[in-house]
């Protein structure tokens, strides 16, 4: 469902980098939480569509990890009229909306009692 290489925004991949270097999440895991944290929150995508030029491009596995199967599964209940790449805009989209309750934790202590 979702393609085999994917990528986000610049300006989400910077935010998950800064993340990066206040608490040492790797940008593929905060952005798995923030993924989650934006779905939990009961955003929608709206068909919106992101500019998705970031230059870290990861293959899915990378990106969703042991997620992978959970992360397709909400996107199809959610979202079941979608194609590929608009899965893969639905899912950059949930991880833009969902960085910015993360992004301005320093440190890994703040951002696990956030959750």
């Amino acid at each position: 469902m979702l393609p085999n290489r994917m990528n986000l925004s610049r300006s989400t991949e910077e935010q998950l980098k800064k993340l990066k270097g206040y608490t040492g999440i790797t940008p593929n895991v905060s952005a798995r939480l923030a993924f989650f944290r934006s779905i939990e929150s009961d955003f929608r995508y709206q068909g919106q569509a992101a500019k998705l030029d970031g230059a870290l491009v990861l293959d899915k596995y990378t990106w969703l990890g042991e997620t992978s199967d959970v992360t397709e599964l909400m996107l199809k209940m959610y979202y079941p009229q979608l194609d590929a790449k608009q899965y893969q805009q639905a899912w950059a989209v949930h991880v833009e909306d969902g960085i910015a309750s993360l992004r301005n934790h320093r440190t890994l202590c703040a951002i696990s009692q956030s959750l």
